[in-house]
């Protein structure tokens, strides 16, 4: 893009707020402010953060239009998301609006919708040692990144994880405790892109790590809407293609 990408980073910024969390230590600035303090270390991005509490989850008409691609971090309040925000996300997503859904995200309202399963999983915190593969070496949202990026701590997500078959499978996790984890996932919603990368419980400082810091960015160019043909949609109906493109030959009588 010769424009600088807009970026939004939505967090539910709760666990950050608790005074007894790792969270409120790790991420002083909420881990939004994290991610989108790296993000902002790049050139040609402007980024700007939204989270749970605000007014309209601060994903307002004006912050949604202005937004190539939205981030979503979310955990322990997922149902807290009114579904009239969800339902305007959406329509972004399908109108051309890149997603990338991090972590616990999985289980976020608008992961769910886009993906139409229940995506569950196995999950166990127990300060495991992560390998992250990559298995599309050829991939933009892998670019620069060696062959493994390597956490020292994470909470294990484990399969079967309920998704449908990604488009591009791009990472795979294997875990000290034996797991492995489809780890970063690429989808096609309307003229929408999405991404869900795992890494980023919220005990552990996995945001500031440079490689997850690259392939976010990376992922957020990968996101950014196209500029494709546009369809005219008729809100959940069917188009009534009256007028053929080429004339329609004779019908002959009977």
């Amino acid at each position: 893009m010769t424009t600088p990408l807009r970026i939004t980073v939505w967090n539910e910024y709760r666990h950050e707020l608790d005074t007894s969390h790792p969270a409120n230590t790790i991420y002083p600035d909420g881990i939004h402010g994290a991610i989108a303090q790296g993000l902002r270390e790049r050139a040609g991005f402007v980024v700007g953060t939204a989270t749970l509490d605000e007014p309209e989850h601060g994903l307002t008409d004006a912050v949604l239009a202005n937004t190539d691609v939205l981030l979503w971090w979310g955990h322990m309040a997922h149902g807290e998301v009114r579904d009239e925000i969800v339902a305007k996300v959406q329509a972004r997503v399908l109108d051309g609006m890149g997603l990338i859904v991090l972590h616990s995200g999985h289980f976020s309202k608008i992961f769910k919708r886009m993906m139409g399963t229940s995506c569950d999983l196995k999950w166990r915190v127990a300060d495991e040692r992560e390998h992250l593969w990559v298995v599309a070496p050829g991939h933009p949202i892998v670019a620069g990144l060696p062959e493994r990026i390597d956490l020292a701590r994470e909470e294990m997500y484990g399969e079967h994880f309920d998704i449908p078959a990604p488009d591009e499978l791009v990472l795979v996790s294997w875990f000290q405790g034996g797991e492995v984890f489809r780890s970063g996932c690429c989808y096609h919603r309307g003229r929408g892109k999405i991404f869900y990368f795992r890494p980023g419980h919220e005990s552990y400082p996995t945001y500031y790590q440079a490689e997850v810091r690259q392939v976010i960015a990376n992922a957020a160019y990968w996101a950014a809407p196209s500029s494709g043909p546009e369809f005219a949609y008729a809100g959940g109906r069917a188009i009534h293609a009256k007028d053929p493109i080429e004339p329609l030959p004779a019908h002959s009588a009977g």
